[in-house]
């Protein structure tokens, strides 16, 4: 495990990294999902993809990376990792990223992408979500310290216990409309997708499969930690593929 230390808009960010399988020539970074970790996709993917070096990341704020000095969209987490891949000499890559983690792998631009129940596709919000949203603005008109209280009362489980910075992040990428990235990328990509997954529902990868032109979509049982216990599988899919 290490830790590297880069600058970005001129500030530090630290983050942690591990490197397994040095020997291999190739590259697959893996990218966890919001609230995640690196050892997370270590545990699910270490003893798979054995022909490349893998390179599991804490991004800013997740596991034992600090908190960013600032709130972070997407892209910025995007910029630090390049600006770290290249510090550590890595040009070129592919990139395994789950929910959150799939936003920023698209943005890295790699040669091939491997997304697993990517997040970025944009869903109404519920009637019920609506009538709370608007009644938190009106409350503000009324007592701004009350709709302090009550956006505190809504605040999901995804949330829970979240620095200040953090949760300014979070607000920061949850509502965000990676539809034309996703459109943009023109490389090889591979997605997969828990059946059962109410977090990033099916229809989402469906959709990314169509808006990404050279892509195979993959369903799998299970929820949107699918992977945990798929990794096999996972790799069996992308390799046989790579042959067609």
């Amino acid at each position: 495990m290490a830790l590297k230390s880069i600058i970005y808009q001129n500030q530090v960010f630290d983050i942690s990294y591990e490197k397994v399988n040095l020997k291999a020539s190739k590259t697959l970074v893996f990218l966890h999902g919001w609230g995640s970790n690196k050892a997370l996709m270590k545990q699910a993917f270490a003893g798979s993809f054995e022909d490349f070096c893998h390179l599991y990341v804490d991004m800013p704020g997740f596991g034992r990376s600090k908190n960013p000095p600032f709130s972070l969209e997407t892209r910025d987490y995007a910029k630090i990792l390049k600006i770290m891949l290249e510090e550590i000499g890595i040009s070129e890559f592919s990139v395994v990223g789950h929910s959150f983690g799939g936003k920023v792998a698209a943005l890295l631009n790699p040669k091939e992408l491997i997304l697993l129940s990517s997040a970025g596709i944009l869903r109404k919000k519920s009637l019920k979500v609506r009538a709370k949203i608007a009644f938190s603005k009106s409350l503000n008109q009324i007592s701004p310290t009350l709709s302090l209280a009550f956006k505190r009362m809504l605040r999901s489980s995804d949330v829970e216990g979240m620095s200040e910075v953090m949760y300014e992040t979070f607000k920061r990428v949850v509502d965000e409309d990676f539809s034309v990235v996703f459109a943009n990328f023109k490389n090889q990509a591979f997605i997969f997708w828990g059946r059962e997954d109410s977090a990033t529902p099916l229809d989402s990868g469906e959709k990314i499969h169509r808006l990404i032109q050279d892509s195979h979509f993959f369903v799998l049982d299970g929820d949107h930690y699918f992977f945990l216990k798929q990794a096999k599988k996972i790799e069996s899919l992308y390799l046989r593929t790579k042959q067609v």
